[in-house]
């Protein structure tokens, strides 16, 4: 049975930081994307990052309103991925989502088998 579980997340001022974390149980060495999306109250989840492995190597990948403010890391190993979150603005605010996935588009959501329970993120202006 696969799990994931995230934690750090909270309440912070604008322009602070956050890291979430994300570890997995039960995956595969099939599993070759790790990603997180968000959801913000009454819209749909939406991609934020995602990293990807292959032949040893990894690339990550960026929605365009995170791009500069936020690192995604993580080991295929160990099956963990980390999103570190610097300047943080009040539209950050969402439950945010660890997901897993063998193959497919990866920032499309229906790509993804395994989801996390999500952690909150709340940014005061």
């Amino acid at each position: 049975q696969v799990h994931l579980v995230e934690s750090g997340g909270g309440l912070v001022q604008a322009g602070g930081s956050l890291r979430l974390s994300c570890a997995a149980s039960g995956l595969t060495s099939h599993t070759s994307t790790m990603a997180w999306f968000l959801q913000a109250p009454g819209k749909e989840r939406e991609f934020v990052a995602a990293i990807r492995w292959n032949w040893g190597a990894s690339s990550s990948s960026y929605a365009n309103s995170v791009k500069g403010r936020f690192t995604i890391s993580g080991d295929h190993v160990e099956k963990t991925v980390y999103l570190q979150m610097n300047s943080l603005k009040p539209e950050d605010t969402a439950v945010y989502y660890c997901a897993a996935a063998d193959t497919g588009d990866f920032k499309r959501p229906g790509a993804y088998d395994y989801w996390g329970q999500g952690t909150q993120v709340t940014v005061s202006s």
